[in-house]
């Protein structure tokens, strides 16, 4: 009896709703699965994601949906209780897979680690605590056997079903880089044609995405010979691919696939209804014209001197070679340590971007202005080069305007590649674009074309004689142009600081206005003992690493759930971009025009002014009924970086036009004028001009 009621108080003692599902021992397999909830709750009728994490020991394989010529993919289910739990499972969503060749069969697979979506819904009248645990089956191979394998994973802890309320649940910030593995949303209908044996598929595509090494993964079974060669063709804004059908294939009503755009993880969902294909058109080449998108990035480079956060560092720096006694190898030095400083700056920054693509985050060009603690050290460093151009004090190591020295040039091209790159401009768009998908050799070239251009200003001035006697002769007028030029750069730190406060709050941005201030009077005293001849004092040593370690932490005061980026009056009726935004905005029939862009990026500031925010282009768009989109890309947002890169582009700002009646998009220049918006938006009425 005594042991009956120890019983019955150990059952009073577990919750009522639920128990959680006792862990059942792993069989061993070759690839090591393990489910994963991205919230520990749900609200009625509300959907929850599961992560599949798929973990293949090294030379074993997993498939996608289509497997291709053999395999099998993952099949989930509830098992046996299924009858119990309030759940819908919804599809599977997988990442973009690879193609592998084995004794001649065409497969698509996944080498490394890998992890599947899908959606849990729960009913509307599911309440309570839930132990859930699905039943896995997969197929691992190798390129000699395979192993069917299966695996039953239960969701760590409980998944509440309750009403939402108060604060948000939190989420495992993992979906994040595993959902910009999935292959991005056209956002346009494919069409394809079938032409005797062969299947020819029309991609809306701009011609400004580079492809290299494409291949498109159908969707369904049976369809294409998967092992034959694709063939891909240009046709201005479309791609055509020439597929050779399957024997006996059955005509599709539809088609889904899966285009991979290059060698790594980026791709696009397709979806196809039949319709006219182009005939002919451009053979892709097995890659971009690397010439020409090395000669856009040193324009764009070279346009990036006339930034104003640039253009007085270069400015002075050219101005440094006319001082007396600089002779000709001096300057030739000067030159090439300048232009080293550049390009290794513009090759390091390259070579993270492209490392942290690799490893799955969602980021594009010009990333480190979406970190707070990076504009914030932006920040201080603009205050820390008005005071110097001012003539508040002087550095210890010359780079600027006096002094010169290989080491100084060296340290000023580092610094002028660092402030230069917040944003695209003309030229720089499709081979930042382009960088982001080519092997990682030929993407570097492109950083280091586009750091050559950047610095070539100076190298020329550097290297030629004759440019360098057009320079006015030293007086003293360069100490007032000096201090001129401050004026540019202190309005940089002013843009730097409203921009710490769309990205931070306010509690942040005056957190900086104190740090600003203080090293202002910091310098100010330094300045004050060099005039005296004096040294720095251990006060003033201690006050700058104070200034240091404030600053590194001040990104830890800034309250996400308070941040809502401030929505910019618009004299245009503008809505928030989504991907769910836009399908709906061109299924409405009406013109669509979107544009991606971010407080940091001078050139969107300027065509907004100049083009987008003008009454002549609220009245056109009026009149033809435009559904205007815009994407903030002020702070990180995986999912305008995924529609970006699907689009070509590597940054902002990017424009589209999608015309009336649900046409393909329309890539526009990132130079915008009101009457190219105003003719847009007439064409879509018909009317003239």
């Amino acid at each position: 009896m005594t042991a009956l009621l120890h019983l019955l108080a150990l059952l009073s003692a577990l919750p009522a709703a639920a128990q959680e599902l006792p862990a059942v021992a792993p069989r061993p397999t070759h690839i090591k699965a393990e489910l994963v909830g991205e919230q520990p709750s749900v609200a009625p009728g509300g959907t929850v994601w599961l992560a599949i994490r798929m973990r293949p020991e090294p030379g074993w394989h997993g498939y996608w949906l289509n497997p291709g010529d053999a395999g099998l993919g993952i099949d989930l289910s509830f098992g046996e209780s299924a009858a119990r739990l309030p759940f819908t499972l919804g599809g599977i969503e997988y990442p973009v897979p690879h193609t592998l060749v084995v004794q001649g069969l065409m497969n698509h697979v996944y080498e490394g680690e890998y992890v599947v979506l899908v959606p849990l819904k729960a009913d509307p009248d599911a309440r309570g605590q839930h132990g859930l645990r699905l039943a896995a089956r997969w197929l691992a191979c190798t390129d000699k056997i395979c192993v069917p394998e299966s695996a039953e994973l239960a969701l760590p802890g409980l998944l509440e079903v309750a009403a939402t309320g108060g604060n948000p649940a939190p989420r495992d910030p993992r979906f994040d880089a595993w959902r910009a593995a999935l292959p991005a949303p056209l956002g346009s209908k494919a069409a394809f044609a079938i032409d005797g044996q062969t299947l020819r598929v029309a991609i809306p595509l701009p011609a400004s995405v580079v492809l290299d090494q494409p291949h498109l993964f159908m969707a369904s079974e049976g369809q294409i010979k998967y092992g034959a060669p694709q063939r891909f063709f240009r046709d201005g804004d479309r791609l055509v691919v020439e597929l050779d059908r399957a024997d006996k294939a059955a005509t599709p009503s539809q088609l889904s696939a899966v285009l991979r755009l290059g060698k790594g993880p980026d791709g696009l969902a397709i979806d196809a209804a039949p319709g006219s294909v182009p005939a002919g058109g451009t053979p892709l080449s097995q890659g971009p014209a690397l010439g020409w998108l090395l000669v856009s990035a040193l324009l764009g480079g070279l346009l990036l001197n006339v930034m104003p956060c640039v253009f007085p560092i270069l400015s002075l720096k050219a101005l440094s070679l006319v001082r007396a006694g600089e002779s000709e190898a001096q300057a030739r030095a000067e030159g090439l340590a300048y232009t080293a400083g550049v390009v290794l700056a513009c090759l390091a920054l390259g070579a993270l971007l492209l490392a942290l693509r690799a490893g799955g985050e969602q980021v594009g060009w010009a990333f480190q202005l979406q970190e707070p603690l990076v504009v914030a050290a932006l920040l201080l460093l603009a205050v820390t080069i008005t005071a110097n151009l001012a003539g508040l004090f002087e550095f210890a190591v010359p780079g600027f305007a006096a002094g010169g020295s290989r080491q100084g040039a060296f340290a000023t091209g580092l610094l002028a590649a660092f402030v230069a790159t917040p944003c695209t401009g003309p030229f720089m768009a499709a081979a930042m674009g382009a960088a982001l998908l080519l092997p990682v050799a030929q993407a570097l070239l492109l950083f280091g074309a586009l750091g050559l251009g950047l610095a070539l200003p100076f190298l020329l001035l550097a290297c030629v004689p004759s440019l360098r006697r057009l320079l006015p002769r030293p007086g003293v007028w360069m100490v007032w142009f000096r201090k001129a030029m401050a004026v540019p750069m202190a309005l940089t730190a002013l843009a730097l600081l409203w921009l710490s406060w769309r990205i931070g709050g306010g509690r942040f941005a005056l957190i900086l206005i104190v740090l600003g201030q203080f090293l202002y009077f910091v310098l100010s005293a330094i300045g004050s003992r060099q005039r005296l001849g004096l040294g720095m004092r251990p006060t003033m040593w201690a006050s700058l690493i104070l200034i240091a370690a404030i600053t590194v932490f001040a990104p830890r005061t800034i309250d996400p759930s308070a941040i809502a980026l401030r929505s910019s009056q618009s004299l245009l009726p503008t809505k928030p971009f989504s991907e769910e935004s836009l399908a709906k905005a061109r299924a409405s029939g009406k013109p669509v025009f979107l544009y991606l862009t971010a407080d940091w990026c001078l050139t969107c500031k300027v065509n907004e002014a100049a083009a987008i925010e003008r009454e002549e282009t609220r009245a056109a768009f009026e009149n033809a009924g435009v559904v205007v989109l815009r994407g903030d890309w002020t702070r990180r947002d995986p999912a305008i970086t995924r529609f970006l890169t699907a689009q070509g582009a590597a940054g902002v700002p990017l424009y589209i036009w999608y015309p009336a009646g649900g046409g393909g998009g329309q890539q526009l220049p990132q130079v915008l004028t009101p009457a190219l918006l105003a003719e847009l938006a007439a064409k879509s009425t018909g009317s003239p001009k």
